[in-house]
């Protein structure tokens, strides 16, 4: 597996395929037309690699854009941008993922622009949905991954507690540890 699903949900695991965003050069991890597809088949929205080419991925990198961009306002309480709505919105209007019941149990399949419509639909349930008041932001100085907070106290602090909680904790114990 060459990419990492910390935040619970296909759309914001896609938004966190972005990494570190603060940092002068944040990571890329579709940066090709073969890595969105190897991204669509870990994530489970698509069986078969679809054969993404130039123009998926630009379109690919648009919705993850417009996506984070509706996500961000809502956790910090401004109006959704015009801009990444009409791009969401165009977008889940697409064709979806055909879900397929055989002998073997259900199969997906389709084109990079169904799974983005698939991601694009997700993405408009959750931030127009109850859950946009679970959408928290990892704690880790480094890291932007934005996930739903569904912890029975409603106080997860980072994205997933093996890698970001581990190295802010372990932190933590160096600086106590130093004075």
């Amino acid at each position: 597996m060459r990419h990492v699903f910390p935040c619970g949900t296909p759309a914001l695991d896609f938004v966190g395929t972005l990494q570190e965003r603060r940092a002068p050069v944040p990571i890329e991890r579709i940066g090709s037309p073969g890595l969105l597809d190897s991204w669509f088949v870990e994530s489970g929205l698509l069986d078969e690699r679809p054969a993404s080419d130039r123009a998926d991925l630009r379109a690919a990198l648009e919705l993850r854009e417009a996506i984070y961009l509706l996500v961000r306002a809502r956790l910090v309480g401004t109006p959704l941008p015009a801009g990444a709505l009409t791009a969401v919105n165009r977008r889940a209007a697409g064709v979806p993922v055909a879900l397929c019941l055989g002998p073997g149990g259900t199969s997906r399949s389709g084109t990079a622009a169904q799974a983005l419509a698939d991601l694009a639909r997700e993405a408009v349930e959750i931030v127009a949905g109850p859950d946009s008041a679970l959408l928290r932001e990892c704690g880790h100085p480094d890291c932007t991954h934005v996930y739903l907070d569904r912890s029975r106290g409603r106080r997860r602090e980072w994205c997933a507690m093996r890698t970001c909680g581990n190295r802010v904790k372990a932190a933590a114990l160096r600086a106590r540890r130093r004075q």
